[in-house]
């Protein structure tokens, strides 16, 4: 069996419910054949976010992470490539912060790239019927802090544990007269499901050799 630690983030930003932490919820309740799942909620918060992903990981002792974010406006899932090592923060946080480039851990790289097999996960997705991309941005709010804190994290006390993050669009009942892109967190759920599998079955260091770049 695989551990795997999936976490999703409390609503922010006034809204009701955030679809991160529903599809987290579902493929915690039905995982992937092989896989162990255990789903955790982060708080929307620049100073707590990273302790409690670091408890998680202590608790549960996985071999792979997946942290989940909502990026409103998106249409599709899409897979981070890579977190930096600023926080600038547009709107405030759940706790009423809102950091203007402030680094996420003084002094560290200036960036964290994510150890998944980010194309390979992209294209299982799509596979799956799920539209996917892979992103170069996961914004500079609490989803790039924790972005680049599980690298970190990662990086520095768990080298053995493989981990990135992926952001997935707004729920339809976000936004009900359709004006935006929305996928059901059902949808969202069963493309993370073939996204783990396909993670957990490819080895350390390798991915598909495939363009998935952008020029903007």
């Amino acid at each position: 069996m695989t551990r795997v630690l999936i976490t999703g983030f409390a609503p922010f930003g006034g809204e009701r419910v955030n679809p991160s932490w529903q599809a987290a919820s579902l493929v915690a309740a039905e995982p992937p054949a092989g896989l162990d799942v255990t789903a955790v909620e982060l708080p929307c918060a620049f100073s707590t976010s990273l302790d409690a992903l670091r408890d998680a990981v202590l608790a549960h002792a996985p071999d792979l992470v997946l942290c989940l974010g909502q990026a409103g406006g998106r249409p599709g899932v899409t897979v981070e490539r890579v977190a930096v090592n600023v926080d600038d923060a547009r709107i405030p946080d759940n706790e009423g912060r809102q950091p203007v480039d402030e680094p996420v851990v003084p002094g560290g790289p200036a960036a964290h790239f994510s150890t998944l097999p980010v194309k390979a996960c992209v294209a299982a997705l799509r596979a799956a019927g799920v539209p996917a991309a892979v992103s170069n941005t996961a914004g500079t709010f609490v989803c790039n802090h924790v972005a680049y804190g599980l690298g970190h994290l990662l990086a520095t006390e768990f080298p053995h544990v493989r981990g990135g993050f992926a952001h997935v669009p707004w729920a339809p009942e976000q936004v009900p007269d359709g004006t935006a892109p929305s996928l059901p967190p059902a949808t969202v759920a069963h493309g993370l499901r073939v996204l783990l599998a396909t993670a957990a079955s490819t080895p350390a260091g390798h991915d598909l050799h495939v363009t998935e770049g952008a020029t903007h």
